[in-house]
């Protein structure tokens, strides 16, 4: 018999890091129905801790960042597997792992492209798209199956390119709104033959080019998710959309000096829009 209230208190645990962390994704979580929303936010916290490691959020330098990171795959390995740890966070996220069903072929690719962070400051194509792969993908990958659990569907490789298609699209809006601070603040350069000192318009409406693209495809999705998903996922859809457009409307000057957002008042009526269903 599973310890009902460590479960319930390592779930609380998880649910903190969503409201702290991210008013977007915390905006869009509300939507979903309770045992989705659980799971999201198990799967969230678990990804906001490995970010904390790589990003420098844990004051450490590159040798123990990367046996932390270590160490945390390791426990996370272990969680799933017996179905307990001792780290709430990690013991949150094995609760959702074992209860939707997927294991290190997700989980592995993910802490490849944490040490990625550590590692590579710079990306040719093939190392772009596995570090997006790994990073994003299948973290959407992840949260589809705690969207499908007990629902017959007949094409899961379309619901499973959609996801990926939005995980992919989430990243790379958010690399190019950071692009500046990632490269002057962490030395990092994610887009392939993207200098920060000579980004221009051509190269900024070709990057908005190919994440409008993934938003198309996920797009194409989202109504055919379940209930219990679908309104939270077309929040999220919309939020980076919206995103997508105040970046192209930013001049590439500006962009690689202040970081774009989404106001509050455009959040709440997005937000508005997806609870009642357009």
């Amino acid at each position: 018999m599973r310890p009902a209230l460590y479960d319930r208190v390592a779930e609380e645990t998880a649910s903190v890091v969503i409201r702290r962390y991210s008013t977007s994704f915390g905006l869009a979580s509300r939507l979903l129905g309770p045992d989705v929303r659980q799971h999201v936010e198990n799967i969230y916290a678990l990804v906001r801790v490995a970010d904390e490691i790589v990003d420098g959020g844990a004051q450490v330098d590159v040798v123990q960042a990367a046996r932390a990171l270590n160490e945390l795959e390791a426990e996370t390995d272990r969680a799933m597997e017996i179905g307990f740890s001792t780290n709430l966070v990690v013991h949150a996220f094995a609760l959702t792992a074992r209860d939707v069903d997927f294991g290190t072929e997700l989980t592995a690719p993910f802490f490849e492209s944490m040490r990625m962070d550590l590692s590579e400051k710079q990306h040719d194509q093939a190392s772009f798209d596995r570090y997006v792969y790994g990073s994003a993908e299948v973290v959407g990958l992840m949260c589809l199956r705690a969207f499908l659990v007990g629902e017959d569907v007949t094409d899961p490789q379309r619901f499973e390119t959609g996801a990926r298609a939005l995980g992919a699209a989430f990243q790379k809006v958010n690399f190019l709104r950071d692009l500046a601070a990632d490269f002057e603040t962490l030395g990092r350069s994610y887009f392939p033959d993207v200098d920060v000192a000579t980004f221009d318009e051509a190269t900024k409406v070709r990057l908005l080019d190919d994440i409008d693209a993934d938003l198309a495809v996920s797009a194409a999705v989202v109504p055919d998710l379940p209930r219990s998903s679908r309104r939270a996922v077309a929040l999220a859809q919309s939020l980076f959309a919206e995103l997508s457009v105040r970046l192209r409307k930013t001049p590439a000057s500006e962009l690689v000096r202040a970081r774009v957002r989404v106001p509050n008042p455009v959040k709440a009526r997005l937000a508005l829009a997806a609870a009642v269903g357009r």
